[in-house]
């Protein structure tokens, strides 16, 4: 568990980018506000998980997976973004699938440069 309360907050320069991404051109965002919201997206990702290990205790496990986080969202009444998240949560699967793919074509490739050599 973190020392310090402050060892629990989002970093700026993460939320700030985040932000960054999403203003429209030639807007900006002060330091308080960028902190503003570091914090208050800390807070929401402490609650969302507090409420996801509720899940997982009631489901008599150990381990918080993705569909632990979608089911609390609809605990929590946030079900308007249990789709968003579910597609995203989908995609990132993808993804990890593609590169561990690929990774492993690599290794292949390997072996068999190594045991032609060979």
């Amino acid at each position: 568990m973190a020392e310090k309360l402050e060892d629990l907050n989002l970093p700026l320069t993460v939320v700030g980018r985040i932000v960054k991404e999403v203003l429209p051109e030639g807007v900006s965002i002060s330091k308080e506000a960028r902190t503003g919201l570091a914090k208050a997206a800390s807070v929401f990702v402490l609650y969302v998980t507090s409420a996801a290990t509720n899940t997982v205790k009631h489901h008599k496990r150990k381990a918080l997976t993705g569909q632990d986080v979608l089911e609390a969202m609809a605990d929590i009444e946030f079900e308007r973004f249990v789709e968003p998240l579910r597609e995203a949560l989908e995609q990132y699967k993808l993804a990890v699938s593609a590169k561990k793919s690929a990774g492993k074509k690599k290794e292949d490739d390997d072996v068999e440069m190594v045991e032609e050599e060979g």
